[in-house]
Order: C-alpha cells, then sequence, then structure tokens
C-alpha cells in the first residue's frame, strides 16, 4: 500500500508549488463568479484549492483598461475527464457574452494553453454535474497590448489584401507547446477573404482538443460562428469567407508539438467565390484512404456509471475511437488477472514510439496515474510526470502513439519499464478506473 501513498503524494506536489502564490487568497475562499476589473489578478474555481463543488454554474467577467486585451496564464487545472467535456467543464469566451467567439471548452486535468481575448473583456464559466469533481483550476490574467504589428511572434492584425499567417518557429522547429495566438484579418468591404493552406500539421486528435487552429467568419465581437477547427496532418480545402474579416486563433497545450502551419490569404471579389459553410464543423484526422464525411457528428457514449462520489483519483480524458478502427491491443486475460503478475500498471498518454534499428522500440508516456509504480523510474517536470517503456518489438503489444493505455509490464533491476508481446495493455476508458482502484487496494 506505500505506493498509494506515494503517489497520493505526489499529486499534492503540483498543487504545492504555487501554495505561496496564492496563500493570500486562502483566508477568504474564491468565490462562484463575480466580476474582476483590474489590470492582473487571479481566478479560481469556487473554494479552491478545496474541491469544487457538485451541481454548480459559476461564471467570472474580467474586465482588463481599455485599448488592452485579455491574457489569461492557467496555472494548475484538475476537473473531470469526459472526451467531448460533456459532465464538469470550464468555457472561456472572446467577450462577456455567449454570441462571442468561444476561445476553448476545457475539462481533465490536462492545463490548457494561454488564451488571449481580441478586446478588453473574457468571460469565464464553470459548470459542474452532480458526481466525480476536483479541485478545479487556478489562473492568472493580465492585461497585454493588443495586436498591432504585423511582424510580432505570434498572431497580428493583417490589413494588406495579400499575406500569410503561420505557427511561431515556421519552417525551422515545432511551434512551442502551451500558447495562443490571434490574428484579426480585414481587407476592403467589397471583397472576402481567400486562405489556402500550404501545410498543416499538428497534433491530431479526434475532436482537436489539445493543439488546433480554428477559424472565425467576421471580426473580433461579432456573433458569426466558426468556419472550422483544424487538427492533424492533413490541410483542409480552400476555405472563403462570408465577408471582409476573418478571425483564426491557434492553441497549443503543454505536451506533444508538431511542425505547425502556413496558410495564405487574399481580397477576392464575392461574386467568383463561394463561401465556405460556417457552424461548428471539426476537422477530424482520418487515414486518406477512409476519410469521414465532416458534416457527420460522432455518437455520445452513455454516461459511465456508476460515477464515483468520493474524492476521485487524478485522470485524464481519454480519446475517443476513431474509424477506420485500430487492431484491437493484445491482451491476454483480463484486468484481474493480470493486475499483481506484473511489476508495474499504469495509465497513460502514449506522446512518442520511437523504433530502435533492433526491431525494439521507445516510449514516452504521460503519465495519467501508477496503481502499481514498485521500482519503475517516473520522470517529473513539474506537475507532469512521465515514463520511459521500452517495447521488445514496435508493433507490441499493439500500441498506437496519441492514445490513452492501460499498460502493464516488467521493471529491470535499473528501474526501466519493460513490454513484451504477452504483457497486458489495453486502450484506457473511465470504465477502467474504478476497477484499478480496487485492485490496487488488495494484497497480492
Amino acid at each position: 500500500m506505500h505506493h498509494l501513498t506515494e503517489i497520493g503524494s505526489q499529486r499534492e506536489d503540483a498543487f504545492h508549488g504555487v501554495h505561496c502564490e496564492i496563500s493570500l487568497f486562502f483566508r477568504t475562499m474564491f468565490p462562484c463568479g463575480g466580476h474582476l476589473v483590474t489590470d492582473s489578478g487571479i481566478v479560481a474555481s469556487e473554494g479552491f484549492p478545496s474541491f469544487y463543488k457538485p451541481n454548480s454554474k459559476c461564471t467570472w467577467y474580467i474586465t482588463v483598461p481599455e485599448s488592452h486585451v485579455v491574457m489569461l496564464s492557467f496555472r494548475l487545472f484538475d476537473m473531470e475527464a469526459d472526451p467531448t467535456c460533456r459532465y464538469d467543464y470550464l468555457d472561456v469566451y472572446n467577450g462577456h457574452t455567449r454570441l462571442v467567439q468561444k476561445l476553448g471548452r476545457f475539462c481533465g486535468t490536462f492545463r490548457p494553453g494561454a488564451l488571449l481575448s481580441t478586446s478588453n473583456t473574457m468571460m469565464l464559466e464553470m459548470v459542474s454535474d452532480d458526481a466525480t469533481g476536483g479541485r478545479g483550476f487556478l489562473a492568472s490574467f493580465n492585461a497585454g497590448k493588443p495586436h498591432m504589428e504585423e511582424d510580432q511572434f505570434c498572431g497580428g492584425r493583417l490589413t494588406k489584401p495579400q499575406g500569410s499567417v503561420k505557427t511561431p518557429n515556421w519552417p525551422n522547429s515545432n511551434y512551442p507547446a502551451g500558447i495562443s495566438c490571434s490574428w484579426h484579418i480585414t481587407v476592403e468591404p467589397s471583397n472576402v477573404i481567400e486562405v489556402k493552406f500550404e501545410k498543416l500539421d499538428l497534433e491530431s486528435d479526434l475532436y482537436c482538443r489539445y493543439d488546433y487552429v480554428a477559424l472565425f467568419n467576421g471580426g473580433e465581437t461579432d456573433d458569426s460562428r466558426r468556419i472550422g477547427k483544424f487538427c492533424g496532418d492533413r490541410a483542409p480545402a480552400t476555405i472563403v469567407t462570408n465577408g471582409n474579416e476573418l478571425l483564426v486563433q491557434f492553441v497549443s497545450d503543454l505536451s506533444v508539438t508538431s511542425d505547425g502551419f502556413m496558410a495564405h490569404y487574399s481580397s477576392v471579389p464575392p461574386e467568383s467565390r463561394t463561401p465556405t459553410a460556417g457552424g461548428d464543423f471539426i476537422y477530424r484526422p482520418q487515414p486518406t484512404s477512409r476519410p469521414q464525411k465532416p458534416t457527420s457528428k460522432p455518437r455520445k457514449p452513455a454516461k459511465p456509471t456508476p460515477k464515483l462520489t468520493t474524492k476521485p483519483a487524478l485522470r485524464s480524458t481519454p480519446k475517443p475511437s476513431v474509424k477506420p478502427k485500430p487492431k484491437p491491443t493484445k491482451k491476454i486475460g483480463t484486468l484481474h488477472s493480470n493486475f499483481c503478475p506484473h511489476d508495474f500498471v499504469i495509465t497513460g498518454k502514449v506522446t512518442s514510439l520511437s523504433p530502435d534499428p533492433s526491431g525494439s522500440a521507445t516510449l514516452e508516456v504521460f503519465l495519467i496515474k501508477a496503481y502499481k509504480a514498485g521500482s519503475l523510474k517516473i520522470n517529473k517536470s513539474g506537475p507532469i510526470k512521465s515514463i520511459t517503456l521500452n517495447s521488445a518489438c514496435k508493433k507490441c503489444p499493439g500500441i498506437i502513439k496519441g492514445r490513452n493505455y492501460v499498460l502493464m509490464g516488467m521493471v529491470d533491476a535499473q528501474g526501466n519499464g519493460q513490454l513484451s508481446p504477452s504483457n497486458f495493455a489495453l486502450i484506457y476508458q473511465p470504465a477502467h478506473a474504478k476497477s484499478l482502484e480496487i485492485l490496487s487496494r488488495k494484497s497480492c
């Protein structure tokens, strides 16, 4: 049982790093929502760092001085995980109303990247259901200078009849983790804007939750809907706006990065182009042999039951299935029959899979939770924990980069995790957390 105490204390360490920063707020609990009118400050879920309340809805309105923008940076994030954030979530809006662009919906334990408004206001709305919870979120905000220069590092106001937008570091290296960029493009009133992507290579995800570029019809404060949200490594077709303004938002999380994107825009007469259908379309990365229809909506899975009513273990957001379905992961027996025979039992996201010339492979795994760690080496970088595993062959036991797994294996004398074809591996689902928690309490 010692390993459970150790893992629990590791989770507390993630919050200890900012203890001093928020200690002044401990005497008076963070309230449920409110109006924050200042050039900088702290915003957090109700009662932080205690667990947030069930069945609640809190709204915060942030206002910084005129001629500035709101820069929001998350320090800690711990909410119930779900692929589409249906249960507990935090919505961030580009203004003080739900009619403006939504900068993102967040849940789970992945800390979102920095968010940037295009005016001096921003709204945060947090919703929780009746069961599983977490500690919530802690973020700081401050007034930043608006994007005015066209050659600045990230984002800008573009008014020329043609130009380009690209991710930072393009094309020399990958874009940074944990950033947000916003470009506001305006051309002459009688024309529309045509956008062509030269290349797109962002972290792939069915719902583009982690790294993405989103395009919106209209400017900064109108209620135009999103044209599209894109990720993966296949560039979308040519995009045409329905007016002379376009808002482009790029967001990356704190884990996997990639090459990025380069897109060119030009001002064109409206009669020569057909506007791209707007809406909440999300580009779903697919192999080119079997593309998925972009207009289809995924079926929502049934809400897992029963939900935990006690303080939950740290969980991350599992990634939903993608068609065509990957080959089933190699698994012999059940969670119960495999738990004790293996040296380690963890859940995590495979962020890197590198084959070796010898035919083996090295896996980098972002740790969600260790239910049985033993002498396994766990790397820590602030609140982020990761594990390096060695697999006997590239495709065993059937691991795919970017997915969440339950992994069981052996540990060598140096503390290195080893995977073989006979080891247990299973695509992680929220229902597994309760079973693994029960198994971890039993004596092997």
